[in-house]
């Protein structure tokens, strides 16, 4: 049971106008879409600052700019601001109707001649005022071509918003002889906010984006003049293109599919792990043991040099890969010590992504003399590796390829997915010694190989098949490289079951037709390993996907590999796997696999290993930990558009916001229709209908949407809101029905005191800003922090009368003074900030302006100086004459553009200064409070 006065202040809580972040969770709470990261964040951008004039939205296609732009006007309509347009396409006004009212129970009104024709009839001078229609709380629909034709109309209204849809179609408004519906509109509309929603912004030219913006603020850039001298000329230096991006980024924001799909944000399906763990047998344990301490010793002969450490990493993940590469691997290292010549470039033919590391490689010219007899016998260690290689029959990794194929193959088909599997290996001889294994054990003429050259007969078949088929056509790229990876991701999409790729080859191709993914050897490098599954699991992939990888039970530090992996960088679960914020932030890849490296050359037993390990995560957690905090705040903060972009963690900031508005939302139900309703966790019954929160379960199980600007929703904010809570009462607590624990709040339990609640409001102009106060404290005159306050009042209570006269009341008064003074300097300091952005942006408006005038002097100076010249040249004199007069005319337009030049500019100084004081005051500010309620209270915990 709550109290009127937690009943009214969980209203005023749901309906508070404050920060964007906060009110648009109210407007979020209402609609009946789930919405994405990237749309929550294109709002919050055309929503961000009270100055702003506007926003152009300018997404790919198919991301839903839709949705971003009808929670903007959503939030508007939520603040009572009913002066709403829409200009669109004709075709796409019943489309943009169907849509408001569907997802966010907007109205909308379509104006067109006919009813704007019966109107006028009637006496109604304006057709455009929604104030003169039945529908009076409408938004307006209009096409681009009769808004054009009722410009007049349209400009006699003072528009909260206006937005096109298709905007793009006013892109040529900068030239003389540009469309007429596009001058109309903006002259019209010159003064009001706007979204312009397109895809293709920037499609054909810089001046088409100079138009764009120039429609939503005139004052953005300098006039056509200044924009071509500064930014259209050739030769343009790249701190001048900058600059104009960094100017850009108030007011465009775009975010594309590939950016969208990196957020594993939109339609992404989830990734699933499926390990196999195999046991080697002794002689490749013995093997495995045998290699390692060759090579860790110090004075090697095969591996000497500054290409030592990068060598034998090689070498250790060859040895890992399979018996079989570790053979071939041996036999090159023998005849290359034989030769005395260096191994690392005949290394590159095995383990092709060796290329990409071999930044420590250093020539060896200066090595000392070779002892022969520390050559023989480092030629007999190895001779003798690689006859225990020869002698290894079965490969117990390749065993348990075999046992984990069909179990891969049945989990991906019961996810959706197609009987198919891309095996990654590093090595180029595993690679080969796979597909021989495999094509003998039920796969013969399924498999294609992929890797870097791609010179084996199956492949070149392919190839060779593939040209003929799309000789003549678009496919056919010319590149023989492109062209050999389209056939082969075609054969393994139409014909094959299995595709083995080596790292090399996997690069930019996108296999999304296939949901599984096999790593027959793990590289120690996340982003490496991130790259891979992104092959299948990006925007596209239809089904869940499967991750395989193997862990060798004989070997300590290949678990603690995955285990880092998949721990720390969350690579083969989940819906986003491992984030570029995340990558980003740790030192490089290749960072990673060298201290990897450092723990198998330098530990040999279980506690080394632990103790390795563990230090790496330590030195790595601080880069991760402090990554996250960054980007998280920063998403709370001010969802800047850069960060957000790149964040994984948006769906469940989002969530978490809306689930906290929910819950509010549920006590408020609890507050007003108890005992009358029964209650469930997310829903209710009342007057015979169900309720719930959440509206796809709403839908399904025929329930009415609960929301705070609807029906019931609406009506018990409402009520609850008109309390008359003047008469002194006391509440008595009851911590035991809490519905979770709150330590700070049940360190009061036993204690009782006072507390004042009040509305607190900061309006400009152009925003007003509301916030919920609390002051309370104990009889002893402890006051209590403003957060345990505000929870104190979540917990269930009754309110008795009482004739109670605060006696702590000044101490009181003064706390929620001191609040009011912190949310007014946050106020200020916000204001600040918009000041500023509007001095930027005028400040660059003026420098245009200067830099044309300055340019232009600069043009007629050079133009003069290459007339003279070529007058010299000329060979009568009436033709030398002719060509002075010239360059008298251009003498005469360069000094008097000297002789304006600092009148205009002390015009363009005085036209910014007035701007900006008009800025001013539209940002003034004003304060207010209005009591809600005092009480007497007191804590009790009745199971005590």
């Amino acid at each position: 049971m709550y109290s009127r006065q937690q009943s009214s202040y969980f209203a005023h809580w749901l309906s508070l106008r404050g920060s964007d972040e906060e009110s648009l969770t109210q407007t979020i709470a209402s609609a009946k879409v789930d919405m994405n990261p990237h749309q929550i964040q294109a709002a919050l951008f055309a929503l961000r600052s009270p100055m702003s004039r506007g926003v152009i939205l300018a997404d790919e296609v198919g991301l839903g700019k839709t949705i971003e732009a009808s929670l903007v006007l959503a939030q508007r309509w939520a603040e009572q601001k009913r002066q709403l347009l829409l200009i669109v396409p004709a075709t796409l006004r019943k489309q943009w109707a169907q849509e408001l009212l569907d997802k966010f129970e907007l109205p909308a009104l379509i104006l067109e001649s006919k009813n704007f024709n019966q109107a006028k009839k009637t006496g109604v001078a304006n057709p455009f005022d929604v104030q003169n229609w039945q529908e009076r709380h409408a938004i307006m629909i209009v096409s681009y071509e009769f808004a054009s034709a009722k410009q007049a109309e349209v400009a006699q209204i003072n528009w909260d918003l206006v937005v096109f849809d298709e905007a793009h179609k006013l892109r040529n408004i900068y030239k003389k002889e540009g469309s007429k519906i596009a001058n109309n509109l903006n002259n019209a509309l010159r003064n009001c906010p706007k979204i312009l929603m397109t895809a293709t912004p920037l499609q054909n030219s810089l001046l088409e984006l100079y138009g764009l913006v120039s429609v939503i603020d005139p004052y953005f850039f300098g006039d056509l003049a200044s924009f071509k001298a500064r930014y259209i000329r050739p030769n343009i230096e790249v701190v001048e293109l900058n600059l104009l991006r960094q100017r850009l980024k108030p007011v465009v924001n775009r975010s594309l599919r590939k950016q969208v799909q990196e957020t594993g944000s939109f339609n992404f399906t989830r990734r699933y792990s499926l390990t196999e763990n195999f046991h080697p047998s002794p002689q490749e344990v013995a093997l495995y043991h045998a290699v390692s301490n060759y090579l860790s010793s110090d004075d090697l002969l095969a591996i000497g040099g500054g290409a030592r450490q990068l060598v034998s990493l090689v070498i250790h993940k060859i040895l890992a890969s399979s018996s079989y590469a570790i053979q071939g691997t041996l036999e090159k290292m023998i005849k290359r010590l034989q030769d005395k010549a260096c191994i690392l470039d005949e290394l590159e033919q095995d383990f092709e992504t060796l290329s990409d590391s071999k930044v420590e490689q250093e020539a060896n010219n200066n090595a000392p003399p070779i002892d022969e007899k520390a050559l023989q016998a480092e030629i007999a260690d190895l001779s003798a590796f690689k006859k225990m290689a020869e002698t290894i029959v079965k490969d117990a990794k390749a065993e348990a390829l075999q046992r984990v194929l069909s179990r891969a193959f049945d989990m991906a088909e019961r996810l959706g997915g197609a009987r198919k599997a891309v095996i990654f290996t590093e090595s180029v001889r595993t690679q080969q010694w796979l597909f021989e294994l495999l094509g003998n054990n039920g796969f013969q003429d399924k498999i294609v190989l992929l890797n870097g050259s791609n010179q084996d007969a199956a492949s070149r078949k392919i190839y060779q098949a593939w040209l003929q088929k799309h000789q003549g056509s678009v496919r056919v790229s010319g590149s023989k490289s492109a062209d050999m990876k389209a056939a082969l991701v075609d054969a393994f999409r139409e014909q094959a079951t299995l595709m083995i790729s080596t790292e090399a080859g996997a690069e930019g191709i996108n296999l999304q037709f296939c949901s599984l993914l096999i790593n027959y050897d793990l590289p120690w490098n996340p982003q490496r390993v991130e790259q891979r599954i992104g092959r299948i699991h990006r925007y596209g992939q239809k089904h869940d996907v499967v991750v395989v990888n193997f862990i060798n039970k004989e070997n300590y530090a290949d678990e603690r590999v995955f285990e880092l992996l998949n721990e720390k960088f969350q690579l083969f679960e989940g819906v986003f796997g491992a984030s570029d914020e995340v990558l980003g932030s740790i030192e490089s890849g290749v960072d990673i696999e060298r201290r990897i490296h450092d723990i198998y050359q330098q530990c040999r037993d279980h506690e080394e290993i632990k103790q390795a390990f563990d230090a790496l995560r330590e030195k790595l957690k601080p880069q991760l930990d402090k990554t996250n905090k960054e980007t998280s705040r920063s998403i709370l903060e001010n969802f800047d558009t850069d960060v957000v972009k790149r964040l994984n963690i948006q769906n469940e900031t989002t969530a978490q916001k809306l689930n906290e508005y929910q819950h509010m939302m549920l006590r408020l139900a609890r507050a007003e229709l108890s005992p009358d309703a029964l209650f469930d966790k997310d829903y209710f019954i009342y007057e015979d209908q169900g309720y719930d929160l959440n509206w796809p379960q709403a839908e399904a199980d025929d329930r009415q949407f609960f929301r705070p600007y609807d029906g019931l929703g609406k009506q018990v904010i409402a009520q609850a809101k008109a309390y008359d809570l003047s008469d002194s009462v006391r509440l008595e607590f009851d911590y035991a029905k809490l519905e979770s624990q709150r330590s700070d709040v049940r360190s009061y339990v036993g204690k009782t005191g006072e507390l004042i609640v009040e509305k607190y409001i900061i309006e400009t102009k152009k925003q007003k800003k509301e916030y919920l106060l609390v002051s309370a404290c104990t009889d002893e005159g402890d006051m209590l922090e403003a957060e345990t306050t505000h929870r104190l009042l979540l917990v269930p209570a009754i309110a008795e009368p009482a004739t109670i006269k605060l006696k702590q009341q000044n101490c009181l008064q003064e706390n929620l003074k001191n609040l009011q003074t912190q949310y007014f300097a946050q106020a200020e300091q916000d204001n600040e900030h918009y000041y500023d952005e509007e001095t930027d942006k005028l400040d660059n408006w003026q420098e245009d302006r200067q830099v044309a005038l300055d340019i232009k002097i600069k043009q007629l100076d050079k133009e003069i100086k290459d007339m003279r010249r070529a007058a010299r040249q000329l060979p009568s004199l009436q033709e030398k004459i002719t060509a002075k007069r010239e360059v008298k005319k251009l003498q005469s337009e360069r000094d008097k553009l000297m002789l304006n030049y600092y009148e205009e500019k002390k015009k363009i100084e005085g036209e910014a200064e007035d701007l900006l004081d008009e800025a001013a005051v539209l940002l003034e500010m004003s304060a207010r409070s209005e009591p809600l309620f005092s009480a007497y209270w007191k804590l009790e915990d009745k199971h005590d």
